[in-house]
């Protein structure tokens, strides 16, 4: 099993009277970098949450948003600072006899003065806010996975069936090769046979040089190499797990060999068949950047 580094995952959860909402969505990325937009009073959270996103992703710019709702009453009181409202009555008799003014201070009056009436936030139980917190984003990871996974294997089944193309070049160019030494043995043979009409030539001579070509556009080794690198490239899909740094690498294997059989192709079937393998190669280079 594959996953696809793009993903969405949602997940909404309603704990008495808080609702947390997760939302999260990925696209290719040659780490794992998580970016979390929450409101403050989460943010104590924060080194929690990603530590439970690596149960879920190895790879991938991860976008999270959260929001928090409370809905309860209990958690605002009013308090009343009795020693505040002394202070200002004490000051305010003393101005009513420095003055000789009437004392008409009345308690509707005492209670608008700053900080005679404040409201206080009680303290908030974080253990129970992380509770409810890492349900929803263990629902929107899961849901994320789960996308991640179904994309994965429309990849895997993608690439393999281009790799199966791929290893049709290949047994092409492998039957071609011999024949385009005989091909070319057999025209020098005609060549030196008409420019020499009846005088006799040296068979050995034209044995070294049909040797030379052989060696010259021999890709043999090159075939070996790349056949291997697309059936480890078919096992590793096969078996799955995080493989996308892997696949890179050999995909780059691949087409080394792929540019060094077109540079020694002396023939148009083999170049073609070349450009053909070179073209595949970069399509599946292209699709595995996107694989964890």
């Amino acid at each position: 099993m594959i996953k696809s580094m793009t993903g969405f995952g949602r997940c909404e959860v309603t704990e008495g009277e808080r609702k947390y909402t997760v939302e999260m969505k990925s696209v290719n990325h040659r780490y794992l970098d998580v970016n979390i937009k929450m409101p403050k009073k989460l943010n104590f959270f924060e080194s929690s949450i990603r530590n439970e996103l690596k149960n879920y992703a190895q790879r991938g710019k991860i976008d999270m948003f959260i929001t928090y709702e409370d809905f309860s009453e209990s958690n605002i009181c009013i308090k009343y600072n009795k020693d505040i409202a002394a202070e200002y009555l004490g000051y305010l008799k003393s101005m009513a006899e420095d003055f000789g003014l009437d004392n008409d201070i009345r308690v509707s009056s005492l209670s608008r003065y700053p900080e005679v009436f404040s409201m206080e936030e009680q303290t908030i139980d974080e253990e129970e806010i992380w509770n409810g917190l890492v349900k929803a984003v263990r629902g929107a990871a899961q849901g994320f996975v789960e996308t991640r996974i179904k994309e994965g294997e429309n990849l895997s089944g993608d690439l393999i069936a281009k790799l199966d193309g791929m290893l049709g070049n290949v047994a092409f160019i492998e039957e071609r090769s011999p024949q385009i030494i005989e091909e070319y043995k057999k025209k020098l043979y005609e060549k030196v046979q008409d420019f020499l009409a009846e005088v006799p030539f040296d068979e050995s001579r034209l044995l070294t040089e049909v040797t030379i070509y052989a060696d010259k556009v021999c890709v043999d080794e090159e075939l070996v190499r790349l056949r291997s690198h697309i059936e480890t490239m078919k096992q590793a899909l096969t078996d799955g797990g995080s493989i996308g740094r892997k696949l890179d690498f050999i995909a780059q294997e691949m087409n080394r060999e792929a540019n060094t059989i077109l540079s020694k192709a002396n023939d148009l079937e083999i170049s073609n068949r070349g450009i053909e393998l070179k073209t595949e190669i970069e399509k599946v280079r292209e699709q595995i950047q996107n694989i964890e």
